[in-house]
């Protein structure tokens, strides 16, 4: 099988699960690293034997490479994204993908014309766990679903990393989670039309929102509620519930289950979440999109869309008020 080569743009804390996907990857191969931190890009590099550089423009003229990664900071992407697709190069960029929906759509329509493969490298959408609720649900063993609930609620110190930087990332929690949450629940309901965010008082005086819970509409009329937090370790069992008329599934972190009202008995599909996996298979569908033609699981629709949504939370929560989601491209509801 032949192996792509890839770069890798930034080796903050995300890249080092990247690592461990290519280390397990039999189609994916490193070959080169760039950082503004030249020491920690050469020690990434150095157990791949890659090349390492200071920074991307210096790696894109010396390395022979077919499609990059990039995991900077957000609002880095758009310029480093749009530099690499104008030199032929395919582009998988991290999430969140940027800070509007303008720098979204010009790094979309630049991957047009100039002709390369470019998506959100989101993570959720590969784990097999989601893939398979995905089926269960699809089967209509649960019946109509009723109520959606995501929690990613974890306490973690955001004091001195850019994420807690609005400049840098353009908001807090609901920005850099609330990104997945939106990506899942379009996933699994198709295309969310209304949202309300409210902000509750953080713990470690961030300048920016910390603990945010989300409301969401779908086009099919399902609400979803997420729970965000950096604040608080809830210690939850599951990231996922799916309430139905006919039973309920759960998304564990360690186990993944689902029963039928008409039971008593669980039937466990599923042994959690499995990260390095995800991404071996994030990397894996990004490189047979490229070499076969194969279908991308999360599309250039789907990333512009969780920008679309993330920008009308923000003015939820801004406003204390439903705020209309106008999804700008029909593909995005496919």
């Amino acid at each position: 099988m032949k192996k792509l080569k890839f770069a890798l743009i930034g080796t903050g804390g995300i890249a080092q699960t990247y690592a461990q996907a290519f280390q397990s990857s039999n189609c994916c191969q490193l070959v080169a690293v760039a950082d503004v931190r030249e020491e920690s890009a050469k020690a990434f590099a150095e157990p791949f034997g890659a090349s390492s550089f200071a920074d991307y423009k210096t790696l894109a003229e010396n390395s022979e490479i077919d499609a990059v990664i990039i995991s900077t900071p957000p609002n880095t992407h758009p310029e480093i994204a749009m530099y690499f697709m104008n030199r032929g190069v395919h582009v998988l960029c991290e999430k969140p993908l940027c800070l509007t929906v303008a720098e979204a759509k010009q790094m979309i329509e630049t991957a047009e014309k100039t002709g390369v493969v470019f998506t959100m490298a989101t993570k959720f959408r590969y784990c097999e766990d989601v893939v398979k609720a995905k089926s269960i649900l699809a089967s209509g063993v649960l019946g109509e679903i009723v109520q959606f609930e995501n929690a990613f609620t974890a306490k973690v110190d955001m004091s001195k990393r850019w994420n807690s930087d609005k400049e840098i990332a353009g908001g807090g929690v609901l920005i850099d989670n609330g990104t997945h949450s939106v990506d899942i629940i379009r996933y699994f309901l198709g295309p969310i039309t209304d949202v309300l965010a409210l902000e509750t008082s953080g713990t470690q005086n961030l300048s920016v929102d910390e603990n945010v819970k989300l409301l969401a509409k779908t086009e099919n009329n399902i609400a979803a509620s997420v729970d965000l937090t950096w604040g608080i370790n809830k210690e939850l069992p599951n990231f996922i519930s799916v309430y139905g008329t006919n039973g309920t599934l759960h998304i564990g972190w360690r186990e993944s289950k689902y029963k039928i009202n008409s039971s008593p008995d669980w039937n466990v599909f599923g042994t959690g979440y499995d990260k390095v996996q995800a991404f071996r298979s994030k990397i894996e569908n990004f490189r047979n999109a490229i070499v076969s033609g194969e279908e991308l699981l999360t599309k250039p629709a789907d990333a512009l869309a969780s920008v679309e949504v993330i920008e009308a939370a923000y003015k939820s929560l801004n406003q204390n008020l439903w705020q209309k989601v106008v999804e700008k491209s029909e593909t995005a509801k496919k």
